[in-house]
Parts: C-alpha cells; sequence; structure tokens
C-alpha cells in the first residue's frame, strides 16, 4: 500500500529545517544552504516517496535530483571536483541502475550504456594513447551506434 503524505512530509520538513537554521547565522551556512541545497531536499522526499512509501518510479526522479544537488555543491565547494558533461550521463545511469533495482523493469540497459559513454568520456586521452588508431577510427561512429541503439530500443525491444 503507498503512502501517499511522505512526499510533501519531508519537503516541508527539509525546507522548514533550511528556514530555522538561516536564523541562527551558523558560520559557513550560507555556504551549504543554496539552490542545489532544494533539489537535495526535493530528490530525498522523492526518495523517501519510493522507498517508505513503496512508491518505485520515484525513485528515478529522486537519484536524478540527489545527484545532481551533490554535483552543484561540489562544483561551488571543492576545488578538484570535475565540471564535465559525464558527470551528467553518470547520474542519469545510476538513477536508471537504482530503479532498474527496485523495479526489475527498463532501465538496465539504458544505464550500463551511460555509465560506459561517462568512463569513456573521462577516460578519452588514455583511450586514445591506449587503443590508438583503431579508437579514432571509432570514435567517428560512436554517435551512430548510439542511435542504432536507442532506435533497436524503441521499436524492437517489446
Amino acid at each position: 500500500m503507498k503512502r501517499q503524505g511522505i512526499f510533501p512530509g519531508v519537503l516541508l520538513v527539509g525546507v522548514g529545517l533550511i528556514f530555522l537554521l538561516q536564523n541562527y547565522n551558523i558560520p559557513y551556512i550560507n555556504y551549504i544552504f543554496t539552490w542545489p541545497s532544494i533539489l537535495l531536499i526535493i530528490g530525498l522526499a522523492f526518495l523517501f516517496q519510493a522507498y517508505i512509501g513503496k512508491d518505485y518510479h520515484s525513485i528515478f526522479t529522486g537519484i536524478l535530483l540527489v545527484g545532481l544537488g551533490i554535483h552543484f555543491h561540489g562544483l561551488q565547494l571543492f576545488s578538484f571536483w570535475p565540471d564535465h558533461w559525464a558527470m551528467f550521463t553518470i547520474i542519469i545511469g545510476v538513477a536508471f541502475l537504482f530503479r532498474y533495482s527496485k523495479t526489475k523493469k527498463d532501465g538496465l540497459i539504458p544505464g550500463v550504456i551511460l555509465l560506459i559513454v561517462s568512463l569513456v568520456s573521462f577516460m578519452y586521452i588514455e583511450f586514445i594513447d591506449l587503443f590508438g588508431s583503431l579508437f579514432t577510427y571509432v570514435e567517428n561512429f560512436w554517435p551512430v551506434a548510439l542511435i542504432g541503439a536507442g532506435i533497436y530500443l524503441l521499436f524492437f525491444k517489446k
């Protein structure tokens, strides 16, 4: 049985905590409670709804928002945090895999593909050094492979 009051309850508690803690002028609190914190709170509300309320379709949205919140906080707070487009595909791939792990339905193949694309893009220079001319040939055709995989999933996999 799905419990419907979890999402708004967690959302209100989280936003209330932000406003309460901002009233006390705690040092460094302004670095933490910025707009990515709102993404984190909304994402956590979706995850609570997913796991406690047994509404497993909320897992994808929750992981996506929590991942984006962590990523944008990481960009603001840490100089070593990667500012690379592949971070978004990693977050989306992990969200697909979390949803698949609970529902055992769609999400495994797109999640794995997105993680592989992310890892290849992060290690692009190392892959070129390792595979040399083969990778140079393949790099021109990998978008076609992604389009083909998408068409297969859309039209042929039922």
